[in-house]
């Protein structure tokens, strides 16, 4: 497995980035840290999180994913050997949300606390902060990277015209600059980072690690039909895909699956690695078999007439060639 280099920076990582939304949330402290263990023990180093995560769940306010990554560290005294990814900007609670400087400069204190490190190797602006001054922002970042509590930062969720704008100001105002796009793509999610991120991602040498990268489980084939919906709460999420377009999609997934003898979900994952813009898939495991599943993903190479295949399927609407 040969690592990569996110954006113009020095920071290696593994070619998959764990996803951390699950821990504390849909799986415990113990089954995480063997998670984060297998992980780890199978060659990979890049694991991704944020300081929200899992505020959404019953009972929880944030930080409850990062807490489990900072004991793990501790107890494993793996953190030399990890590139640690985490976020700030959605909303923690009352005035806790945002990019202004004063917010980030509290809100990367609290993170560093929770995951017992000194250092965060990769903080990245969850989502665009229209309020904020893009100057503002990066000043803060600034700050930390001259601190050495950051070495690179990245954006989430970010426009092209806006992630754009702050390159631009970074380079005007010797700011560090964004290395890496977090985006939603996958397969089903192709048009809104195909049209005008990627471009712009291969332009600036920005790394990219996509999240959602099997669309909440539909690309893995559990959700074939209406009736499937309800195996699982992510079922209603994953409706809108139930349409010509998705079955197809599922029907190329079938088809690449029996030619190289994986599963849908494998190449899937495949798939997003072949594109010339994507660094890292990020995709979460609550079972030590989901794990394997991910890591057997990053062994299995596609050959350019299946990657024809799964492009033909899931060609978008407006796409050059293919009509609406």
């Amino acid at each position: 497995m040969t690592p990569r280099t996110l954006g113009a920076s020095n920071l290696k990582v593994s070619p998959l980035c764990l996803g951390g939304n699950v821990f504390g949330w849909t799986i415990d402290e113990t089954t995480s840290g063997k998670i984060l263990d297998g992980f780890v023990a199978a060659g990979f180093n890049f694991i991704d999180t944020a300081d929200v995560y899992s505020r959404w769940a019953p009972g929880h306010k944030g930080g409850e994913s990062e807490t489990i990554i900072g004991n793990w560290l501790k107890r494993s005294r793996k953190r030399s050997k990890v590139v640690i990814a985490t976020k700030v900007g959605m909303e923690m609670g009352p005035n806790d949300k945002g990019l202004s400087k004063a917010y980030i400069l509290r809100a990367v204190e609290n993170s560093l606390q929770r995951l017992q490190t000194d250092y965060i190797d990769l903080y990245q602006s969850h989502q665009d902060d229209p309020s904020t001054p893009i100057e503002e922002t990066l000043e803060a970042y600034a700050e930390l990277v001259k601190q050495g509590k950051v070495r690179v930062i990245g954006a989430s969720n970010f426009t092209a015209d806006r992630l754009q704008e702050s390159l631009l100001v970074s380079a005007r105002e010797g700011y560090p600059r964004y290395e890496s796009l977090q985006p939603h793509y996958n397969l089903v999610e192709r048009a809104r980072f195909e049209e005008a991120l990627e471009p712009l991602c291969i332009d600036k040498k920005l790394g990219v690690i996509p999240y959602f990268s099997l669309a909440s489980g539909f690309l893995t084939g559990k959700y074939r039909s209406e009736a499937d919906l309800a195996k699982s709460p992510r079922g209603q999420g994953v409706k809108k895909y139930l349409d010509d377009r998705g079955r197809r999609i599922l029907a190329a997934l079938d088809q690449v699956a029996e030619n190289t003898n994986a599963t849908p979900g494998k190449v899937a994952i495949a798939w997003l690695l072949a594109r010339p813009s994507v660094t890292a898939p990020i995709a979460s495991a609550t079972t030590i078999e989901q794990l394997q599943d991910l890591v057997d993903a990053v062994n299995l190479t596609l050959d350019p007439e299946s990657v024809e295949i799964l492009n033909r399927a899931s060609a978008w609407s407006g796409q050059a060639g293919v009509s609406s």
